[in-house]
């Protein structure tokens, strides 16, 4: 059975989760007692202070890991194209996340839904974050043509795991792709996106899912359903079912 983490992009404690979610100290010691992983969302919109990050990889257990996710200067508004200003903002983060050490886990990488693929952009990208960056990395793209055999084989090519999604895009879009090192599902909420709770029906057919990964697969599983507090719940009954 494939190891899992489960966690929910950020660390927020909803009130109503708050009894199975106990012990003492700031909200992410509380958080990481009961979970494995996050994912950190505020790097899409700026940096943070070295104290920040420093202060975060103090707060987890050893075997706590944090997703990272990267920069809209990067991703969204030069769509990955090697600018002047997008290459400074690539070094910049990756300087940052590495303060979190042997904590630091996958980055992710979120396309716009109307950036197309583009093979000639994504290799010279890509080429350039493999001199930088060595470790795992994973992409959400939400266009329909980066679910072609090409695209799959340019990010295989730079150990790039496509991220399972839902609401998927397109059906393809919830079958993790490319690299197999790293499955990374990122659970949005459905029918509406941010708000909706999962289903326990739909969670077990997850967990049966991630537990048929091969062996020695990093799987992830964040929930990004935040808005309506609904992550926190999922991602607790989905651990449940796991312990079976």
């Amino acid at each position: 059975m494939a190891a899992v983490r489960i966690g929910t992009a950020g660390w927020t404690i909803p009130r109503i989760h708050a009894s199975a979610i106990q012990g003492k100290g700031s909200h992410l010691e509380r958080y990481s007692a009961r979970f494995s992983c996050t994912e950190i969302n505020s790097t899409f919109y700026r940096p943070s202070r070295e104290s920040t990050w420093l202060r975060w990889a103090a707060s987890v257990p050893e075997d706590f890991r944090f997703a990272v996710k990267a920069p809209k200067a990067v991703t969204h508004e030069a769509g990955l194209e090697l600018t002047e200003e997008s290459t400074a903002t690539l070094r910049g983060f990756l300087e940052q996340v590495r303060l979190l050490g042997a904590k630091l886990g996958p980055l992710l990488f979120q396309l716009p839904p109307k950036q197309p693929f583009d093979p000639d952009r994504a290799h010279i990208f890509f080429a350039h974050l493999r001199t930088l960056y060595g470790g795992a990395a994973v992409i959400e793209p939400r266009h329909p043509t980066w679910f072609s055999s090409k695209a799959e084989s340019l990010l295989s090519r730079y150990s790039i795991s496509r991220v399972a999604a839902d609401p998927a895009p397109v059906p393809e879009a919830f079958v993790p792709g490319a690299c197999t090192a790293t499955t990374y599902y990122r659970l949005h909420g459905s029918p509406r996106k941010y708000y909706s709770d999962y289903t326990h029906q739909w969670l077990k057919n997850l967990a049966a899912e991630v537990q048929s990964r091969p062996a020695g697969t990093d799987t992830w599983v964040i929930f990004d359903n935040t808005a309506s507090g609904a992550a926190a719940g999922n991602a607790l009954m989905l651990l449940d079912i796991l312990a079976g």
